[in-house]
């Protein structure tokens, strides 16, 4: 595929200090590259593949053979101190969340911690950014502090702060005149159905990426068609990753998109803390950016969205409608809710009292005021706004970029060389695998998660659902997703005859072919953050190896009965 002449050398301004990966078609792996992906294969030599679950190797011996394939892995360990300092994560493995955490775990224990709510308006979109009228200090300090994290400038930009990332989704949909729609996405993805739904309601045509099954590689002939040839333009909707496979793409598409014609809006919502200091923006200023910031691993999830517009694109928007989902971040009054006097947690959610409930349902029941969050103050008492204080944004700087990204890749692909160690005893081929990633595999610049499936050892796969239940019984929490879009490039593979899925394919043959595409399939996902460190994956490791023993299911099963606790049903 030829490059414009203003992608290669955009290509060769960004390429020193973006992602490794940054041209549109595939590069050949550098020997530094090589040299990664012999250290990641040593760091279970010389005790892989495994065969039975009791044969996995002791927590310490790992992490010591992890240590010395990846020696710049002690270099992160101040990672492990704010962990230990300020979040509580000692008995769980969260490994369900990607997002951007607004505040450290100590600071929902603050007992004197007041709280914030978002306030729902009805307002045109673009009055909102043109016209929106002083705001408060409050807000305003917000907004600087993500403007400032993000790495986008607000001499470029408007925000507008949004109920969630759908919301920010729908806004946008509702405000755009053009009704379509152009998208990269390797999995279902319910923030972005509002968008495509509002297409399909004004006429406009919706299309998608396709990914090679199983690599989820954009079939990068076929997007360059879509992006150049479609006579009627549009939105051109573009994540930087896949936040269910680790999938990364070069952001020179968007440069591509609007080369010829075509409005982008980034999707940042699958990046990691600090990812955004890796883009070239002031190379391919998209359209829009989304992006959207929650309380702490996803406990309690409550937050809001952001919705980035280009000053020089907001004329687009001149005949936006009202949009619903568009809010102000306002201070809460001065009746604050706090924890029990015990303190009480679970998995991080606020326990109270029977009074506080009420007054939660008092506030919530005013149509203007949702969604609480609580801010840790650096004073005691009532504060002003400009004392407010971001620890989890605060504590993602500290570490900063080169540390975080670091620390992610080591252990990320570790997990992904530790599930291909793990085989069903095979006497003719050597061992079934009992994991099948989806994505890339060990690459130095593969995104911080991981999309899989685990199959008994006659190839069968077991239902992601289940594997996700078992999984929380042992105090691990994992995602589940839908893969779509996938194409099946080799027909006659023997992964392909066993699998599940393709048994799926195979009796929608007579189907269109755009229907085969659409197919979903389903999968579990493991991602993995600054504050993940070697104990979460290789508890996951250890989790998932059990089902090497063919009767791993039905003894938990029996075991849970026994424990008068809910069955999991098969």
């Amino acid at each position: 595929m030829t490059s414009s002449p203003s992608i290669k050398e955009a290509s060769r301004a960004c390429f020193p200090r973006c992602c490794p990966n940054q041209l549109l078609e595939e590069h050949s792996i550098s020997p530094s590259r090589y040299d990664f992906i012999a250290a990641t294969t040593c760091s279970l030599h010389p005790n892989a593949p495994f065969t039975n679950h009791e044969c996995l190797p002791p927590l310490e011996h790992s992490f010591s053979n992890m240590k010395k394939a990846f020696p710049n892995y002690l270099e992160t360990d101040r990672a492990d101190r704010i962990r230990d300092q300020e979040y509580s994560l000692s008995n769980h493995v969260c490994l369900d969340y990607i997002g951007h955490g607004l505040f450290s775990y100590s600071q929902q224990l603050h007992s004197n911690a007041p709280f914030f709510s978002i306030r729902y308006k009805s307002v045109n979109l673009y009055a909102q950014i043109t016209h929106g009228g002083p705001e408060p200090e409050f807000e305003t300090t917000i907004k600087k502090r993500i403007f400032r994290f993000m790495n986008v400038s607000s001499d470029d930009y408007s925000l507008v702060f949004t109920a969630n990332q759908s919301s920010a989704f729908k806004v946008l949909a509702e405000s755009y005149p053009y009704p379509n729609l152009l998208t990269v996405y390797d999995h279902q993805n319910e923030a972005v159905e509002p968008m495509v739904d509002n297409c399909r309601k004004r006429s406009g045509w919706v299309d998608s990426a396709v990914f090679s099954w199983p690599s989820m590689r954009i079939q990068s002939k076929g997007l360059r068609k879509l992006v150049v040839t479609k006579k009627k333009k549009g939105l051109f909707v573009f994540p930087l990753q896949s936040k269910v496979t680790g999938s990364r793409y070069s952001y020179l598409w968007m440069g591509l998109a609007q080369e010829n014609g075509w409005h982008v809006c980034l999707d940042a919502n699958a990046l990691g803390a600090k990812d955004m200091e890796t883009l070239g923006l002031s190379l391919f200023q998209p359209d829009f950016l989304i992006c959207s910031f929650y309380k702490v691993f996803g406990e309690n999830p409550s937050g809001f969205g952001c919705l980035f517009i280009k000053k020089s694109t907001s004329l687009v928007l001149k005949n936006s409608n009202t949009n619903a989902g568009v809010v102000n971040i306002v201070e809460a009054s001065n009746r604050p809710l706090y924890l029990q006097a015990s303190g009480s947690i679970n998995r991080g959610k606020t326990v109270l009292s029977n009074q506080e409930t009420l007054e939660i349902q008092e506030i919530g029941d005013r149509k203007d005021e949702v969604s609480f969050l609580d801010i840790k103050s650096r004073k005691k008492e009532r504060n002003s706004s400009g004392d407010i204080e971001f620890r989890g944004l605060d504590n993602a700087d500290s570490l900063g970029l080169v540390l975080i990204s670091s620390r992610v890749r080591y252990l990320v692909n570790w997990l992904v060389n530790a599930f291909g160690s793990l085989k069903h005893p095979h006497p003719e081929n050597g061992g079934v695998p009992l994991v099948r990633i989806y994505g890339p595999k060990v690459r130095v610049d593969r995104g911080p998660v991981v999309a899989f499936n685990v199959f008994d050892w006659k190839g069968e796969k077991i239902e992601p659902t289940l594997v996700q239940k078992l999984a929380d019984r042992h105090n691990i929490s994992l995602s589940y997703a839908i893969l779509k879009h996938v194409s099946f490039v080799d027909k006659s593979s023997e992964e392909r005859e066993r699998s599940v899925e393709v048994k799926s394919f195979e009796s929608s043959m007579l189907t269109k072919k755009k229907d085969r595409l659409d197919l979903g399939i389903p999968v579990i996902m493991a991602a993995l953050g600054f504050l993940t460190n070697f104990e979460d994956v290789y508890r996951l490791w250890a989790f998932v190896s059990r089902f090497l023993d063919a009767d791993f299911v039905e003894k938990e099963r029996w075991r849970y009965m026994a424990l008068n606790q809910t069955t999991v049903e098969v």
